[in-house]
């Protein structure tokens, strides 16, 4: 394999722009895949690679070779201070990876959807759809306002469940929930009811606000099930992850 070496290399170039904006990665319909885990993630999941960069040492690792080896993709060596500049993780894998974003999902009108509107913490979002897929979520909407869920750090955050969950990124809420043939749920004080007291059962769109800010006024008008999660005495809010968390285990819970 050739040696990377170059900041000038177009590949180098193009992992670059594909980790720091979200605007490339639209453009190009490609993700950067930062680390073993999210790369064995992307096989089980059967999306396919198209570039595989590795460190001299990583060509040692017996993981990192078990895995070049499944990827049917152009392999590249890659400088060590180069791929240092292009991984966030704290000890480095010695892999990256690019693969083209699954296809956004078609909205559907029934069954159990997460939506979150404006949710813009990377660890939040990508911690939320990591829940998500264990809950049996159907499907999660995403409005414009959210964190991009192909960027590395919430690739990291949800570890590989974008590939599996069906997701509908800069979704239009207001009319997704407008549509949907059962109740809008959403977590708000005024009007609302004990979580545990509501039938979450059948079909649901559970709609998760912005960290601060919550459920905006126009979805907030939408919501014909207005929830509230117990907390004690002086507590005012939850962490929107701790939040979905909750509501949607006690969907689980109910539909048992």
């Amino acid at each position: 394999m050739e040696l990377i070496q170059s900041t000038q290399n177009p590949l180098y170039k193009l992992a670059g722009k594909l980790a720091t904006h979200r605007r490339d990665r639209l453009k190009q319909g490609l993700m950067l895949l930062d680390g073993t885990h999210l790369v064995a993630a992307a096989l089980d999941a059967g999306l396919a690679l198209q570039h595989v960069l590795v460190t001299q040492a990583a060509i040692n690792n017996p993981e990192c070779v078990a895995l070049v080896k499944r990827a049917d993709a152009r392999v590249h060596l890659l400088d060590e201070p180069l791929f240092a500049t292009l991984s966030e993780l704290p000890s480095l894998t010695g892999m990256l990876a690019i693969a083209a974003m699954p296809a956004p999902a078609t909205p559907q009108r029934g069954g159990l959807v997460l939506a979150l509107d404006g949710v813009q913490d990377p660890g939040n979002v990508g911690s939320i759809l990591r829940t998500a897929l264990a809950a049996g979520v159907g499907q999660v909407w995403l409005s414009p306002g959210c964190a991009d869920v192909w960027s590395p750090k919430v690739l990291r955050a949800g570890m590989g469940a974008q590939f599996v969950l069906a997701l509908h990124e800069r979704a239009n809420l207001p009319a997704l929930l407008a549509a949907f043939d059962g109740p809008v749920a959403a977590t708000l004080l005024e009007g609302s009811v004990d979580l545990y007291d509501a039938d979450l059962r059948g079909n649901l769109a559970l709609v998760l606000g912005a960290e601060g800010q919550g459920v905006s006024p126009d979805i907030a008008a939408l919501a014909t099930l207005r929830l509230r999660i117990p907390m004690a005495p002086g507590i005012e809010s939850l962490n929107v992850g701790a939040a979905a968390a909750i509501c949607l285990y006690e969907r689980v819970r109910q539909s048992r």
